[in-house]
Order: C-alpha cells, then structure tokens, then sequence
C-alpha cells in the first residue's frame, strides 16, 4: 500500500493517464483534480483564460480535503504548477509525495490540441502554464520523470519508488 501520491505537471503531460495506471496498480483510488474545478474557472479555462492564485484558493482547499478523506492511500492529479500551490496539498497530508511529469512545450501543445474537442482546457493556455510553472526538482519528495516515456515504464518506475519509501 502507497500513500498519498500527487500525479503533476503542465497541461498535456499525461498526469491523467498515470494517475489512473498508477491508481490500478497499487489499489488505491484516483482522484481527478480536474473534477474538483468551479464552473467559473473551467468557464475561464475553455475560453482561453488562464486561472490565477485566487481562483485556484478554493480548489486546492478542495483537494487537500479530498487528500485527507483517503488516509489509506490515494493518487491525486493536480497541476500543481507553483511551490506555494505544492506546499498548500503538503500541508493538508503530510509525507505527501510528487512526481512531476516533465515534458517540452510543444509535445504538451500537441496533446492538447488532441484533446481539444473533448476537454474544457484550451490549447492557448500551455503557454501560460509553462510560464506559471516552478520545477519541483529540489523539493523533497519529488521524482521527475519523462512524460513522454512510454505509460507502462512510467507507471513501474513510479510504483517502485514510492514503495522504496525514497524521499528525492
């Protein structure tokens, strides 16, 4: 059994996709950060609005509460773009581990553009998450990984790190 596990990364990189693998392989529940968005804010995001720090306040309250209801263990996908927004999901579990998905801009706006028809976030906001993005590289707790590796690598190297209790 895993703990607390936040999938994160810009839009694009694939946190959804890992977060359910990784979700199915440990056994424990996912839960869709995405899900967890106001209408306002996805109303926001799919006319190519970016969020700022006072839309994403009552979100990340949210999700720490979503992180707290699932004490045996949970997988989380959240941006989780900025330091401040990570510290805020750490301090509502504490322990609470990242991997940040790393991917180059235009393979994430390829994927979004992909996406495009079936997903409330815009393709012209990649830019901005990239802009709004604080690498997590030298925080404790992080594994970085290559987005674009394939999913079953990317969900076995993930599995035993977070078994191996390694604190990156």
């Amino acid at each position: 059994m895993i703990d607390a596990v936040v999938v994160m990364g810009v839009a694009g990189c694939g946190k959804s996709t890992l977060g359910a693998a990784l979700a199915r392989a440990e056994g424990v529940p996912l839960v869709e950060g995405d899900e967890f968005h106001s209408e306002r804010s996805r109303g926001k995001m799919s006319r190519g609005i970016a969020l700022d720090d006072a839309d994403r306040e009552g979100w990340l309250d949210t999700l720490g509460a979503q992180l707290r209801a699932h004490p045996a263990g949970v997988v989380l996908t959240c941006s989780a773009l900025k330091r401040a927004y990570r510290d805020r999901l750490r301090a509502a579990q504490p322990g609470l581990r990242f991997v940040f998905m790393d991917i180059d801009r235009e393979a994430a706006q390829a994927r979004v553009a992909q996406r495009a028809g079936s997903h409330f976030f815009s393709p012209t906001l990649v830019e901005s998450q990239f802009a709004t993005l604080e690498s997590p590289v030298d925080e404790p707790g992080v594994l970085r990984v290559d987005a674009l590796a394939p999913l079953r690598s990317l969900q076995t190297e993930v599995s035993a790190w977070l078994r191996g209790g390694a604190r990156r």
